[in-house]
């Protein structure tokens, strides 16, 4: 019998080829000829063939993270948890011995304890919706910088805004990032019904978020913008598969992904759409209109308040259209004012988001303060559509302080007197000279950026990240430090060529988590690993937020990679009586390698030190021996092995 296996977990490292190993010992054990696919966070490793595939009789996936499934169609397939796959692999082989799988035919698998674990592990809703937002944000960055460069080489100030002439060369740079722009929606609906549907969903999603963005098709000047996306992306995606699941004869079957699915999909969709959604969503924003005309002559700061969290509430969606479009209309009847209030809040949500990323990184993963950098400046030329990525991925938190900022900004201009003679918004406006009142636009400005900054980063949570930002100044100040790492670049072969028998204590004190973890930075601090400890220290209790490094069965493999280090290092201790590391079998610690990585080397050979050692520390025998060892040369010898 040939089984195939495959394995992943999140954070791709330790769990992944701890399953790996057991699977594989397993199955010799049993006699089974096993391969397994690693997917790991040094890529996939050992990928299984087509032919492999075809000749199996049966396939495991041990994984807590999504595993793409379609290549398996037609086979007996088991889904579970990657700890199930480290703890059960014999009863998971049988399973598969034993025929009690059931035939995968494209169908999102069904396992109840699979369903379980990825509710009690993630909210769907938000991994579905990350999984859009992560496609959307290329096209945005693209299209605002693009945007943002020919409005600033490239615009001249007329009556009607910011005109870029017909016949400039940078006109055709802003119809590319307009183009881009045009994506943006749409590819944030599709890959969320990818993300719940696979590949079927995408037609019907990417055609919702293209209809979602079209007023035309239900009536309305201006589009559902963002929020209608999502709603195209997450319908199209139910639906699909809703679809998926109807019994159709077997002849049938292996064109349902590639024609009738998409085809129906995206008729449900986009008929709901235009005929049941969207209806409703034009006369909104018909009276909306409607009733900001009426508002004329009335408390100034009431209708700034109400513009400030119009423009900001949807980023360029219909709320945004319709306070733009009515502060474009006042400039034609000589108020000024009202534009100037707008101009000030289509600025702060990206402006806001992009400081708020500056000022507070731990609140941030490393691709979210990369965007903070676009969004920045795509705030500096009124591209609202900055902040949308932010706004997508944590709307309750990001929504409501974006939505202060541009309000107060609006207030303080409004009360200001700040005029806007132009129909655009943003710092650009004022350097060009079409803002009455400029150190008071500025001021409005700044103003609401920081409310947005400081109220989003109060709400928000440290992120849970492997690795932390330091002080790069510092450390670049280090002259010597800096001609350490290049001298000491370890190629790295086996455990020993990151280890000494100096970093290794055979008896550690501490009797909590926090004091085990000090003492190994302090042995790591001593033999010139480190050049901040306490820097060092808040990488790895980062790490050990995001997910516990209590691997089960004694064994804890804490690890940061962090500016602070010098170069590679792994240190080794035991802890004779155990101590409580969180392990999601319950088991005390025992066994303890600390893993310390400059931040340079993210992603170098050192994940594949990690990767032998958990495999090799599957192995009962060679863990009894690690335990009874009595001297440090004894354990670096055992240690030696591992390669």
């Amino acid at each position: 019998m040939k089984i195939l296996a495959v394995t992943a977990c999140p954070v791709g490292i330790a769990h992944t080829y701890m399953a790996a190993e057991n699977l594989q010992k397993a199955a010799d054990e049993l006699g089974v000829k096993m391969k397994v696919e690693t997917q790991g966070s040094i890529g996939v490793e050992n990928e299984l063939t087509e032919i492999e595939i075809a000749e199996a009789d049966g396939i495991i996936i041990a994984s807590d993270k999504d595993v793409s499934k379609e290549r398996f169609g037609g086979k007996p397939l088991l889904v579970v948890g990657v700890q199930e796959g480290i703890r059960e692999p014999k009863q998971l082989i049988q399973r598969i011995m034993d025929k009690d799988v059931s035939v995968y035919k494209g169908d999102m698998p069904s396992a109840d304890t699979v369903k379980q674990k990825k509710k009690d592990k993630e909210n769907p809703i938000y991994r579905h919706l990350m999984n859009g937002v992560s496609y959307m944000i290329p096209f945005i960055v693209v299209g605002g910088l693009l945007i943002a460069i020919s409005l600033a080489l490239g615009g001249e100030q007329q009556a009607e805004g910011i005109i870029i002439p017909d016949d400039s060369f940078w006109k055709q740079i802003e119809n590319l990032g307009a183009a881009s722009f045009s994506f943006m929606v749409p590819i944030l609906a599709g890959f969320i019904a990818y993300s719940i549907a696979d590949r079927p969903g995408l037609a019907p999603g990417i055609i919702g978020g293209y209809i979602a963005t079209d007023g035309s098709f239900y009536g309305s000047e201006a589009g559902a913008g963002f929020i209608g996306g999502i709603i195209a992306g997450f319908l199209a995606g139910y639906v699909v598969l809703w679809i998926k699941k109807i019994k159709v004869p077997q002849a049938v079957q292996p064109v349902m992904p590639i024609i009738f699915i998409p085809i129906l999909g995206s008729l449900i969709v986009g008929l709901l759409f235009i005929f049941v959604i969207g209806a409703p969503v034009a006369g909104i924003f018909e009276g909306l209109t409607a009733w900001l005309e009426g508002m004329q002559g009335t408390s100034a700061v009431l209708l700034a308040l109400i513009l400030g969290a119009m423009i900001a509430i949807d980023m360029g969606g219909p709320f945004n259209k319709v306070a733009f479009l009515f502060g474009s209309a006042m400039i034609a009847e000589g108020n000024y004012e009202i534009m100037g209030a707008i101009a000030v809040a289509i600025c702060i949500p990206p402006l806001g988001m992009g400081l708020a990323t500056f000022i507070n990184k731990r609140k941030y993963q490393q691709a979210e303060k990369e965007t903070g950098k676009a969004s920045f400046t795509m705030g500096l030329f009124g591209i609202t559509e900055g902040a949308i990525p932010f706004a997508a991925q944590d709307p309750f938190r990001v929504i409501p302080s974006i939505v202060t900022g541009s309000m107060v900004g609006a207030v303080i201009a409004m009360l200001s007197s700040v005029g806007d003679r132009v129909a655009h918004g943003g710092p650009i406006v004022a350097v060009l000279g079409a803002v009455d009142n400029v150190l008071m636009f500025f001021v409005a400005a700044a103003v609401g950026m920081v409310v947005t900054a400081f109220m989003v980063n109060f709400l928000k949570k440290d992120v849970a990240a492997a690795a932390v930002p330091v002080d790069e100044e510092a450390a670049k100040t280090d002259e010597a430090v800096v001609k350490d790492k290049k001298e000491e670049h370890t190629e790295i072969h086996k455990l020993t060529d990151i280890t000494t028998p100096e970093l290794i204590d055979i008896d550690l004190k501490g009797e909590t988590r926090d004091d085990v973890i000090d003492e190994l930075i302090g042995t790591l601090d001593a033999n010139n690993v480190l050049q901040s400890p306490a820097q060092f220290k808040e990488a790895i209790i980062n790490r050990e937020n995001e997910s516990t490094t209590g691997l089960g069965m004694n064994i804890a493999i804490p690890h940061g990679k962090s500016s602070a280090v010098k170069k590679p290092a792994v240190v080794f201790g035991i802890k004779r009586n155990g101590v409580d590391w969180g392990s999601m079998d319950g088991s005390d610690a025992k066994l303890i390698f600390m893993i310390a990585v400059p931040k340079e080397r993210e992603g170098d050979d050192h994940l594949r030190i990690l990767q032998i050692l958990s495999r090799r520390l599957m192995d009962e025998e060679f863990r009894e021996q690690l335990m009874n060892v009595e001297t440090k040369e004894e354990a670096y010898r055992l240690l030696q092995t591992i390669e």
